[in-house]
């Protein structure tokens, strides 16, 4: 037996669905993405969204939309997979890493006021785990210093901040569709906004910056088949096969999410009194899609206790080593960047087995091994 910690859940209709989309005469840039985005747009409670090919490319085009360019600075979270920071650098930036909360492991509010300069640019939060930030302190520290705000919500869809669906809060929101998250499209991303402006960014940023819209053309004398290169955009397109994969899978995403919420809730009931083990933290307001479920091992036991547990089965992983200790980032200027919170529970966090098809009796098994490590077995 193996329980992952994390798996994708296909089912009947959306293998229907892909099989429609496969008879279209269109498969690559057909009706499917406008679809999709429309349906994503109106879950969220946002004006617009943009379907790309993955949650990276969803991060580079923001930072592309903003204008991120040398000499500016973005505050990002260390506690997070590359991408949040790597697409600062895509665009020529600097991240800036403000260290976490030790309760919620979201960026500190308190640390990114201590990072602002006169270069900086935008905030990156990062919802760990599928738990919203403190976007209401966030925002504030936005609007006093004059800053965009990128949501990377690549672990929170269907999360909710205040009784909102993140996504249509801030100045873009971007979501990740890999096959561990709570809906899949295989690969795939989207960023949800308010802003037309940065819609339309967006939109021209991944098919290459090209358009053929009149109304946009420099040259209007050439022909009807003239079309121009205005920017210098990337091919982060996503087919309408994986949009029709989306839009089958969003229609269920609430049975996704209220199914790991209760996954989290049995984890949080019986483990409770574990010894050596803390129990992820849900801050006032907000409501996890538990995209993870991490525990922290306190006795320093933490290899030990993730040899253990794959030794019997179960594929717990460490979500995250801090983004400036890989080595890219070590040989690239921060060497001397220091996030002690962070780095604390990077040495102590495991994430266990949550997802829409555990079963009670997998579930059982992982909480007996836990068991198991609290009691020194």
């Amino acid at each position: 037996m193996f329980i992952p910690y994390g798996k994708h859940c296909i089912e009947d209709d959306d293998i229907e669905a892909v099989g429609r989309a496969l008879k279209r005469d269109y498969i690559a840039t057909g009706p499917g993405i406008a679809e999709f985005e429309e349906a994503f747009a109106k879950y969220v409670g946002s004006k617009y969204a943009v379907a790309l090919s993955s949650g990276t490319a969803a991060l580079h085009a923001c930072c592309f939309a903003i204008d991120i360019k040398p000499g500016d600075e973005v505050i990002t979270t260390p506690l997070t997979f590359a991408a949040s920071a790597n697409c600062v650098l895509y665009c020529g930036g600097t991240p800036v890493f403000a260290d976490v909360d030790p309760y919620t492991y979201n960026i500190s509010p308190e640390e990114i006021e201590k990072h602002i300069t006169d270069k900086t640019r935008a905030i990156i939060p990062v919802h760990f785990t599928g738990q919203p930030c403190d976007m209401d302190h966030i925002h504030e520290i936005a609007r006093k210093h004059n800053l965009f705000v990128i949501e990377d919500a690549a672990h929170a869809t269907g999360a909710e901040y205040n009784g909102r669906k993140i996504g249509s809060i801030s100045d873009m929101t971007i979501f990740s569709f890999h096959p561990v998250k709570h809906m899949t499209t295989c690969e795939g991303g989207m960023v949800t906004t308010n802003n037309e402006e940065l819609y339309k960014k967006i939109r021209a940023f991944r098919a290459y910056c090209i358009t053929k819209d009149p109304e946009l053309l420099e040259d209007k004398e050439d022909g009807p088949w003239h079309y121009e290169m205005q920017g210098l955009g990337y091919n982060y397109r996503i087919s309408d096969v994986m949009c029709a994969l989306g839009t089958s899978q969003l229609k269920k995403i609430d049975r996704f999410v209220n199914r790991r919420r209760e996954v989290a809730g049995r984890y949080n009931e019986e483990m409770k009194n574990f010894e050596h083990i803390v129990l992820p933290y849900q801050a006032e307001g907000c409501k996890s899609s538990w995209h993870l479920y991490t525990i922290l091992i306190k006795d320093g036991k933490r290899r030990e206790a993730y040899l253990k547990l794959k030794e019997a089965g179960i594929g717990v992983d460490v979500h995250y080593l801090p983004v400036y200790k890989h080595p890219y980032y070590q040989k690239h200027g921060y060497r001397d960047v220091k996030c002690p919170c962070a780095e604390l529970i990077y040495d102590q966090i495991l994430s266990i087995p949550v997802f829409y098809k555990l079963t009670e009796e997998e579930q059982t098994y992982v909480i007996q091994a836990v068991r198991d490590l609290a009691e020194g077995n």
